[in-house]
């Protein structure tokens, strides 16, 4: 009867991980979190964000809203 030895597994038949992640660095997994996921876990940021963004367009909408207005004669 032939032996089976499965993708990444010893010869005591415990099963590794494959040489990519094994190897992999802690600093490179680190490294590959997406920009958009770490700006999404910051709640400081989306506080800041949340008011700052609102403020600022209220307050150009309000200047173009002023400088709409026809002059009085």
């Amino acid at each position: 009867m032939q032996r089976v030895i499965l993708f990444g597994a010893d010869k005591l038949g415990s099963v590794t991980m494959p040489p990519t992640e094994k190897d992999a660095p802690q600093q490179d997994i680190a490294a590959r979190v997406p920009t958009m996921q770490r700006i999404l876990d910051n709640p400081f940021l989306l506080l800041f964000l949340g008011i700052t963004l609102p403020t600022v367009l209220y307050v150009i909408w309000g200047v173009m809203e002023v400088a709409s207005i026809p002059l009085a004669k």
